[in-house]
């Protein structure tokens, strides 16, 4: 749910110009003290969850869908060791982000296969998808990614790390025939374009602590 917080009221609409952050470049442009002040009206700080993201869009106007395996804060995550930090300090607001999102109009979904995802590409939209960074692989690599480990299988986009590491990536298609999916790191400050193979996304993805998060975005919005 986590990857990389806003309070309580329901933020007001704006213009359609914005998926996010990670996502605003395939969706259009945004002025950056108009993203500023949303960030600030929202309250988000360096701990962002999916939900936020979600709230973010609905606060742009931009169409989209949350999907998750759980409604709130899986209380198991406190014992792990990139959501111990923040934990006590966002299970509430976290938890009552989920319990006003239907009040506040944003739509949240539960489960995701990777089937609908794959339809969801293949019209043409985009996807933000929480990861667990150290188990992503990339296998069109040609350059050291800005966090990068050599192993014998070739790079790895992070280094794998027995310890879940939370990282929202871009999806933007994905080839049945060559079983690969396409995306875009956003650790990278002028991403190209990644693709791994569909099991290695699905282990990503899949990984506990992602709660298997996705928000499908819609370009047309």
């Amino acid at each position: 749910m986590q990857g990389a917080a806003s309070g309580g009221g329901c933020p007001a609409p704006a213009p359609p110009r914005l998926s996010g952050q990670s996502a605003r470049r395939y969706l259009g442009q945004l002025d950056d003290a108009e993203f500023e002040r949303a960030l600030q009206e929202l309250q988000l700080t360096r701990s962002i969850w999916t939900i936020d993201l979600a709230y973010l869009m609905r606060r742009f106007g931009v169409r989209h869908r949350f999907c998750t395996r759980t409604l709130g804060v899986d209380k198991g995550y406190k014992n792990q060791s990139f959501y111990r930090k923040h934990f006590d300090t966002e299970e509430t607001r976290v938890n009552q982000l989920f319990a006003q999102a239907k009040s506040c109009k944003v739509l949240v979904e539960k489960w995701v296969s990777v089937q609908d995802i794959q339809a969801h590409l293949a019209q043409g939209h985009v996807a933000i998808v929480l990861v667990n960074s150290g188990v992503l692989r990339c296998d069109a690599c040609s350059r050291p990614p800005k966090y990068c480990c050599f192993t014998p299988g070739g790079p790895r986009c992070f280094c794998r790390s027995p310890d879940y590491q939370g990282h929202f990536i871009v999806l933007r298609g994905y080839s049945r025939a060559a079983g690969c999916i396409f995306y875009n790191n956003p650790a990278y400050a002028d991403p190209g374009m990644c693709s791994a193979s569909i099991s290695n996304f699905e282990e990503a993805r899949t990984s506990y602590g992602t709660d298997e998060d996705i928000l499908f975005v819609y370009v047309d919005s």
